[in-house]
């Protein structure tokens, strides 16, 4: 059988989400089989190919189509349905790991990924340029093209069928894989945690949040919590508050949230963390704390947990599902909720190791090869 797989997510400069997502899949999906012939798709006017990892296998062949992309996705795609990509790749099957624009014959077998519906569920969490974008898409009718939908949770599985009126049966779950670099990580190098901490300016005690500075993280509420926590226990006046990741849309109204805060000098932005910084900062955290109000999958918490950190987590979306109780989960609209969480953490050095421990097993329920070995079942039963 030959297969086309969309890369065009890999074409980002920095790997997070959907590109790692699309990068540890098509590793362990190629890995695992080699007898159909796999074509990956990817599409730049410009000459991007040192983004793109070299799958150097003899039953993978990366095809580059020169299109500019806006003129390919607005143009061609969305008005005259064309190219046909399974035609120009010849493949028997396509697969997409993320929604995004495509035309494809009614000829070729097809599964998309949906990692989430946030943007049709809580539309506000999103700048008008990517509500536009996801308008412009027609994400309800373009599901529907699709014979199968991988879905990467219960909860997001739950939302294609009400959202979208997708027929159950159409929709397989399949969790996402946590990756093994995480599994295995040595966290007894005092060398390397003392360069981290160096590098990043890290105080010996903090507590900590990673993910997209953006509202839908709920990170409003956790500096408001963190004040709580501040405000009624001076003893915890040694725990830090940082805040890692990317800044993203409405950045400012966080900013503005900690400027107000009293304790501002100890809630630390650290920006963008290297890749393979995260298992250390992850593990020199007393607690990580996770208040999204939607997350598709989730994970950051898992990240966590296998880096030996106890987490506390939203119950909301996905979350309850992947962590189950593994975490403790909090109510995301409850400030008051939140930080009785973190009170008890920093204070219960048992409960702490109890977390610790659940969270580490509940992390090995999760990784790639599984989930490669639950997709390649499902594009075989296609064939």
């Amino acid at each position: 059988m030959r297969i086309g797989i969309d890369v065009r997510s890999l074409m980002d400069k920095n790997y997070s989400g959907v590109s790692s997502y699309t990068l540890n899949l098509v590793q362990e999906i190629i890995s695992l089989d080699n007898k159909n012939q796999y074509k990956l798709f990817y599409n730049s006017f410009s000459d991007i190919s040192e983004r793109i990892p070299k799958f150097d296998k003899p039953n993978v062949e990366i095809v580059k189509k020169n299109y500019p992309n806006k003129f390919l996705n607005y143009f061609l795609f969305k008005i005259f349905n064309q190219p046909k990509i399974d035609r120009l790749l010849d493949v028997d099957l396509f697969l997409m790991p993320h929604i995004n624009f495509i035309s494809l014959s009614s000829s070729a077998k097809s599964v998309l990924t949906v990692h989430d519906l946030s943007f049709l569920r809580y539309p506000e969490f999103f700048s008008l340029r990517k509500n536009i974008w996801h308008r412009a898409i027609r994400a309800k009718k373009l599901v529907k093209k699709f014979d199968k939908i991988v879905a990467v949770s219960e909860n997001t599985k739950n939302d294609l069928v009400e959202l979208c009126d997708i027929p159950e049966q159409k929709v397989k779950v399949i969790y996402s894989g946590l990756e093994d670099f995480y599994h295995s990580f040595n966290f007894q190098n005092k060398e390397e945690k003392n360069r981290i901490r160096d590098k990043y300016n890290l105080p010996e005690k903090f507590i900590l949040f990673l993910g997209n500075i953006e509202p839908r993280k709920n990170i409003q509420g956790l500096i408001q919590s963190y004040n709580i926590l501040r405000t009624e226990k001076p003893e915890l006046k040694d725990y830090k508050l940082i805040l890692a990741g990317a800044r993203g849309w409405r950045e400012k109204q966080i900013i503005t949230e900690r400027e107000k805060s009293k304790f501002k000098k100890d809630i630390i932005f650290l920006g963008y963390v290297d890749y393979k910084d995260k298992p250390y900062l992850y593990n020199m955290a007393s607690v990580f704390v996770f208040p999204s109000f939607y997350e598709g999958f989730g994970f950051p918490p898992l990240e966590a947990q296998a880096c030996e950190t106890p987490v506390i987590s939203s119950f909301a979306s996905s979350l309850s599902e992947i962590l189950q109780n593994s975490a403790i989960l909090i109510d995301p609209y409850n400030n008051r909720d939140m930080t009785d969480a973190m009170i008890e953490i920093l204070t219960n050095q048992k409960l702490k190791e109890i977390i610790i421990a659940v969270g580490k097993e509940n992390s090995k329920r999760f990784n790639w090869g599984e989930t490669a070995k639950e997709y390649v079942k499902l594009l075989k039963s296609l064939r």
